[in-house]
């Protein structure tokens, strides 16, 4: 038999901790999970192996946020951790729900980039929580955007490029077609778009006011927030910009409804939010696709893409805006409890490593004074 591991935020109990609404909802979901497929071609779930219920008493706690706060002693929520490359990448319905009761504004995260973080928000999130935002905020910082202009490669462990340490227009005004084409995927579903510049000491006032006027000329309101440096005070622009988006309406919507086939679904996606010309399906991902697509049993379920977060593409070194080209797909992943359909586009490793350099090794604790070093 072949084995494997898979790193614990893409497991499909992670999925199922982030969607799910209650407690009766998990024990449903810990019984549907497919482990296997037997010689007729039926699927073998954890409920047909009796394990539903020990794993719903194994997680039983785990669907309770955990209530933390930042340095300056602000609320926030911490639930659930799956990555939006292989995963659905939001915290949880039931955090959302919680902070919905407890704050007059509820931020709530979608990690790795727009077009998977925000795209598995818009169309898969609010689908299950039936929530609908008011305003989407995109963060951005002039090293990413120097990086999508063409800058040098970043390696985990090692000391930045000057390119990033130092002014380079240049390479910003390169760089902000990807900004924008992910504004205009924003605006796609009908929510108010802010674009936060994530502004760090090295970064200076001409870089920062480049990126505003470009997300400002393509209909998003920007704010530069100073948080890593000021903490909140730092921040306070772009809490007025978020609460003034608020205060607009919004006319949400689904970028396809629910009836779309998953093949129909994928090209949509791969077109209308990664910029692709279309798809190209692999023999055995197309096979699965209609088998999929001909089984009712599957029809409600999310497409849950799985992609690299670090270019619109499925090839992590193509920056930018790239044209011209078409998504492969190679497989799909069946997350019967989550209820996904997880199409799997290019290679994606889905126990990721860390880099050669990581930054643990750099962390340590004064066992006289108890302070923490490294962290910075």
């Amino acid at each position: 038999m072949q084995s494997k591991f898979g790193i614990a935020v893409g497991s499909e109990c992670m999925a199922i901790l982030s969607v799910i609404k209650d407690l009766a909802d998990l024990r449903e979901r810990l019984d549907n999970i497919t482990v296997a497929f037997d010689k007729s071609g039926k699927p073998v779930t954890t409920g047909d192996l009796e394990v539903g219920g020990a794993m719903t008493a194994f997680m039983r706690n785990t669907i309770n946020p955990t209530l933390m706060c930042t340095a300056e002693y602000n609320p926030c929520m911490v639930h659930a951790g799956p990555f939006a490359n292989i995963a659905v990448g939001q915290s949880s319905i039931i955090a959302d729900r919680v902070g919905l009761k407890l704050f007059d504004y509820h931020v709530t995260e979608s990690g790795f980039a727009a077009d998977i973080g925000f795209e598995k928000f818009w169309n898969v999130k609010c689908r299950f929580s039936g929530l609908k935002p008011h305003v989407s905020v995109l963060t951005t910082t002039v090293r990413a955007l120097k990086m999508h202009g063409g800058g040098p490669k970043v390696v985990p462990g090692k000391a930045l490029s000057e390119e990033y340490t130092k002014e380079n227009l240049e390479l910003v005004e390169k760089g902000i077609p990807n900004m924008v084409h992910m504004i205009n995927v924003i605006r796609k579903s009908g929510i108010n778009p802010v674009v936060c510049v994530n502004r760090f000491y090295t970064d200076t006032d001409a870089e920062v006011a480049l990126v505003k006027k470009a997300a400002e000329a393509a209909g998003a309101r920007c704010a530069e927030s100073k948080h890593w440096e000021l903490g909140g005070e730092g921040a306070l622009e772009l809490a007025d910009a978020v609460i003034d988006a608020c205060n607009d309406e919004s006319e949400f919507k689904f970028l396809y409804p629910l009836e779309m086939k998953l093949r129909d679904r994928v090209e949509a996606i791969a077109k209308e939010v990664y910029g692709a010309d279309g798809v190209s399906w692999s023999p055995e991902a197309e096979s699965k696709a209609k088998m999929l697509e001909d089984d009712p049993k599957y029809a409600d379920y999310a497409t849950m893409m799985v992609k690299t977060h670090l270019s619109l593409t499925h090839d992590p070194t193509l920056k930018g805006v790239p044209t011209g080209w078409t998504l492969p797909i190679n497989n799909i992943l069946i997350y019967s409890g989550a209820k996904f359909l997880c199409p799997c586009a290019g290679t994606i490793s889905l126990m990721p490593g860390t880099g050669s350099n990581p930054a643990f090794r750099r962390i340590d604790v004064d066992t006289k004074t108890g302070k923490v070093s490294g962290l910075f």
